[in-house]
């Protein structure tokens, strides 16, 4: 149940779907991959808009080059953990919200004991190998994978719901080449905005989402474009007989 405090807290998007739909959200367990560019959006919005029980992972420290899009973290944590510093803001933005941080580095041989039993993981990864394990965890598991990523004024995103939708390696078979890319904080807020948009509308079930759809996001040119996409029989990952 919803108490008083949560009720008014929460009293503008009751509007939208209801008291229902926000116990949704505080019955929710998130995992979230990444406490950097994507990730510090992610998580500010989700741990405002109120969902109950909140994992986040990384095992790297912040840096000053960091702090153009990392919104979570400050000067002052400079040299600190990501995951510590993203535990500390998140529970000061909501404190009905459980966060939990875990300093690790995502492999095959932990992901599955680290997204447990967490309702759905979203990607805020800046890398093809650890998405492709977050991607075989989400069918092993069968949870959504709300998947994101961004590359200067340019982003992407989709939801992939595995045994109906493609997943990643039907999207990208390939990784794209290794790099270190360049990137302004506001396509991560844009891309991070709409992978938020696209948890809450799954979790209160209302709407439309990007299942089997592709989103592109120009930011040079202020374009949104979306291309439909299809699960590959033959996907190493998710294929079928």
């Amino acid at each position: 149940m919803l108490t008083e405090n949560e009720l008014k807290r929460y009293e503008r998007q009751i509007r939208i779907f209801g008291g229902e739909g926000q116990e949704r959200l505080k019955n929710a367990k998130v995992f979230i991959a990444g406490a950097g560019g994507l990730g510090s959006s992610i998580s500010i919005y989700l741990a405002a808009a109120g969902i109950g029980r909140i994992r986040i992972v990384d095992h790297e420290k912040i840096e000053l080059s960091n702090l153009n899009r990392q919104i979570l973290h400050w000067d002052k944590d400079i040299g600190k953990k990501k995951a510590a510093s993203a535990e500390e803001k998140l529970k000061k933005i909501n404190p009905y919200v459980r966060v939990e941080a875990i300093s690790e580095t995502i492999e095959e041989n932990n992901v599955l004991a680290l997204v447990d039993d967490f309702d759905l993981i979203v990607d805020a990864m800046d890398n093809f190998h650890t998405r492709y394990i977050l991607n075989r965890a989400a069918i092993a598991k069968n949870i959504p994978l709300f998947h994101g990523a961004i590359n200067g004024l340019y982003g992407q995103a989709t939801t992939i719901i595995p045994g109906k939708t493609a997943c990643l390696k039907c999207i990208f078979p390939e990784p794209p080449p290794s790099m270190t890319f360049p990137v302004i904080g506001a396509t991560c807020g844009v891309i991070g905005c709409i992978q938020v948009t696209e948890v809450i509308k799954h979790l209160v079930k209302m709407g439309s989402s990007l299942e089997n759809k592709l989103l592109l996001w120009d930011g040079l040119n202020t374009k949104i474009d979306e291309i439909e996409i299809e699960r590959t029989p033959s996907c190493e990952d998710c294929g079928w007989k």
